[in-house]
């Protein structure tokens, strides 16, 4: 689950390090991603029903549910309710009980953007055209509301919490009491990462995810652990075959848009497979 106005293709580089370990589902919430929305916006809890008739779809009764900012009080809001989910990742949440108001919030993502690469901002100005500001404006005010340290209390699944090191929306300090709050949790701090953690960190957060959903969060002693940036692995595309995958991307989002406009989900499908394929190309996958 995503953060307001943005959409699934945040997890792009985060989803193919964890398929290897079985079936990923990345989702859009209702307004974002293109997806339709009824008009009014909705509260954390009626996105967290969706998200639990999602589950409920796939007869995926135990699945490990993972939120990025204000998915996270997606996430949290439908543990607090299904003591049958035993494994949850909570990704940058949101929103520091300490500086709970508009203002503070939106210095704070200026800030920790300024640190983020190029792609994502690529992908944050592109998914709030999507969205729309009107419908960002409605949701904005519920999310700013939630108190997610409540939900975290009624949590009993094992939770992982992740921050980056430049995340000025989700402090250290924040990210402690949160933890202070859940049951059974541990936290970690990704080396020169910013809010969309998961995205230019991919590798490393894989590794969290999985060592999590194996281990749990058996022996945490309540402090955040910093966890180094892995080095880049260096993969070089020729030169020559760049501009025909760049375009074959834009192509694909050409697709997603038209899909999207038409009401297609063949063609939303289409459009993002792709523009997955282009990335993979793009990475030397």
């Amino acid at each position: 689950m995503c953060g307001i106005g943005v959409s699934s293709h945040y997890f792009e580089q985060l989803a193919p390090h964890l398929e290897q370990f079985g079936p990923v589902y990345a989702l859009d919430l209702p307004g974002f991603g293109g997806v339709p929305h009824n008009g009014s916006g909705l509260s954390m809890s009626e996105y967290a029903d969706l998200l639990g008739d999602v589950i409920d779809s796939l007869d995926a009764p135990d699945p490990v549910v993972v939120g990025h900012s204000m998915g996270t009080q997606v996430v949290a809001d439908l543990a607090s309710r299904r003591p049958g989910l035993s494994t949850i990742v909570l990704i940058s949440p949101v929103v520091d009980a300490d500086h709970r108001n508009l203002p503070a919030q939106a210095w704070r993502f200026a800030t920790s953007s300024w640190r983020e690469p190029f792609r994502v901002k690529v992908l944050a100005v592109t998914a709030y055209l999507f969205c729309g500001f009107n419908w960002f404006f409605r949701v904005l005010p519920n999310m700013l509301a939630y108190r997610i340290e409540d939900a975290a209390a009624r949590i009993q699944a094992d939770t992982l919490l992740i921050r980056g090191q430049y995340d000025d929306v989700c402090p250290p300090e924040w990210i402690a009491a949160l933890s202070d709050r859940l049951p059974s949790s541990s936290a970690f701090e990704v080396e020169g990462a910013a809010h969309s953690v998961m995205h230019a960190h991919a590798r490393e957060v894989a590794r969290l995810c999985v060592d999590h959903a194996g281990r749990g969060s058996a022996g945490d002693d309540g402090g955040i652990d910093r966890i180094p940036e892995l080095p880049d692995e260096g993969v070089e595309v020729d030169p020559q075959d760049v501009l025909e995958i760049v375009t074959e991307e834009i192509k694909g989002a050409a697709t997603e848009v038209r899909g999207n406009a038409t009401n297609s989900d063949a063609l939303v499908e289409e459009g993002r497979n792709r523009q997955a394929d282009a990335r993979r190309a793009l990475r030397g996958d």
